[in-house]
């Protein structure tokens, strides 16, 4: 993690994704532009809560831990998205590890501030209030994706979630994505199911596995299959 100090391009950031007006002036001299890379830990499940972070560029996981250590990736997010939200809402430590899938900035700001200077800013309040609402009815809506739709459309929707574009294929290469038993249990089914509908995908020609990855082959046919990308709402 890096604190980026360019006010250019804080600016930038604050108009492209229209949320300049969001935060009040007390607040903007305690705005913070931070770069992550690839791989880096931008909170952790459990942590102390501390500032609000608004992804602006790039695509983060969101990841629960069990008490066995074993991990679940939950979502992945791209702008315009919030972290810490619920969390200054409701004053809890971190409910989940969230991490950067690709370089990514965010701007960041101590609770503190906006508690002193924000409470009673009804711009601030409204943007919470739609960013907290839309996450209640994301998690509806996978759910019901969950129930509704077979394993082949849900695993071809997590693969285009997980996956990086890199020299026109699609490769999803992330090993702490790659952990079929965790998979499973986020797509609500069994190991050895999965595994059948990796190799069907596999015949068909639209992946290929190999160790620790999957290459996506053609992905216009895996985008047919899914039928939208749920896991990247």
């Amino acid at each position: 993690m890096k604190e980026i100090h360019d006010a250019e391009l804080m600016q930038d950031f604050l108009l492209s994704n229209q949320i300049n007006s969001v935060f009040p002036d007390e607040v903007k001299p305690y705005l913070v532009l931070y770069h992550f890379d690839h791989g880096d830990i931008i909170c952790t499940q459990g942590e102390p809560a501390e500032m609000l972070y608004v992804l602006v560029e790039g695509k983060i996981k969101i990841f629960t831990t069990s008490a066995e250590g074993k991990a679940l990736v939950l979502s992945f997010k791209t702008p315009l998205e919030v972290i810490g939200d619920i969390e200054y809402v409701q004053g809890n430590p971190m409910i989940n590890t969230v991490q950067a899938v690709s370089p990514v900035y965010m701007i960041g700001v101590h609770y503190r501030w906006l508690r002193k200077y924000g409470q009673e800013h009804p711009p601030l309040l409204q943007f919470l209030l739609r960013i907290i609402t839309r996450k209640f009815y994301i998690k509806s809506n996978f759910l019901s994706f969950n129930l509704l739709h077979p394993v082949e459309v849900r695993l071809a929707s997590y693969l285009l979630s997980v996956s990086e574009e890199e020299s026109g294929t699609f490769v999803m290469s992330d090993p702490a994505a790659y952990q079929l038993t965790d998979v499973a249990n986020l797509l609500g089914t069994s190991y050895r199911h999965l595994n059948r509908v990796i190799q069907k995908f596999s015949h068909e020609g639209l992946i290929e596995r190999r160790k620790g990855s999957i290459l996506i082959k053609d992905r216009k046919a895996l985008m047919s299959v899914a039928g939208g990308n749920i896991y990247e709402e």
